[in-house]
Order: C-alpha cells, then sequence, then structure tokens
C-alpha cells in the first residue's frame, strides 16, 4: 500500500487527488474498502447506542432477484 502523504492546500485540488486515487485502485480494493468503511460506521453506531457491533441476527431479510418480463 502507498503510504505517500501529500500537502495540499486548495480543497478544490484534494477533492481531484483523493479522486485519483481511489481511480487507480483496482476494483476489488475499491469495494473491500467501502465493506471495511460499512461495518467500522455500523461498530460505531453500536458502541454509540451501547449495543454489541456484531449480533448473530446476520442480514435480515433474504437475498432476491427481481426479473421483469421482456416485451
Amino acid at each position: 500500500m502507498d503510504k505517500t502523504v501529500r500537502r495540499v492546500t486548495d480543497i478544490e485540488e484534494q477533492q481531484a487527488e483523493t479522486y485519483r486515487y481511489w481511480q487507480s485502485q483496482p476494483v476489488g480494493d475499491r469495494l473491500l474498502a467501502v465493506c471495511d468503511l460499512s461495518e467500522a460506521a455500523y461498530a460505531f453506531v453500536a458502541n454509540f447506542k451501547g449495543a454489541p457491533a456484531h449480533d448473530d441476527q446476520g442480514l435480515q431479510g433474504s437475498p432476491s432477484r427481481a426479473e421483469r418480463k421482456r416485451s
């Protein structure tokens, strides 16, 4: 992982640099980052509410796929 630190003073340049960084990452790495961030966010909320971060319920509902008829 690249640990290069860059100093940016312009907010637009910072946003452009962030965009360039994420576009340079493989899709799988971007998806893993989203998953890690989601887990961290849920753990933060659970900790804030005083609830366990990982309960045994898992996902609510079942995954499904809706298809529509082609005409």
